[in-house]
């Protein structure tokens, strides 16, 4: 089961850290269709949140069609997004590099921000 978040400081409103949150998982195979997303209440418990601003996210991803809410039984996974074994290699090849900016003495925040300006500066070249 996924486990929710929050990051005060990153800007994004939360309901949106929910549902970015449940794509990744989706895209990564943390969560399969059939699978049970926790319930508003467990959300609510976990991250403290407003239950408003969960039930705000849940209905987005019933919107796009990633969920479905079962009243009285809950809200279960009805499609994922990508394929597991095509990031394998590509999981391996980002550990390696992880592992090789960790010894060329990167910090968490430094391999974050290398990372991040790095895609950045990719995607917008190939836009």
């Amino acid at each position: 089961m996924i486990e929710f978040h929050l990051d005060a400081r990153s800007g994004v409103a939360p309901y949106m850290q929910l549902i970015q949150q449940v794509r990744h998982a989706l895209r990564l195979g943390v969560l399969k269709e059939g699978d049970k997303l926790p319930t508003v209440k467990e959300v609510v418990a976990l991250v403290a949140i407003n239950p408003n601003t969960v039930s705000k996210a849940y209905r987005e991803l019933e919107y796009e069609g990633l969920v479905t809410a079962r009243p009285g039984v809950g809200t279960f996974v009805t499609k994922t997004l990508g394929s597991v074994s095509a990031h394998e290699p590509l999981r391996q090849n980002l550990s390696r590099w992880l592992a090789e900016a960790r010894e060329a003495g990167l910090d968490d925040e430094s391999i974050e921000a290398l990372f991040l300006s790095t895609f950045r500066s990719f995607s917008e070249a190939r836009a």
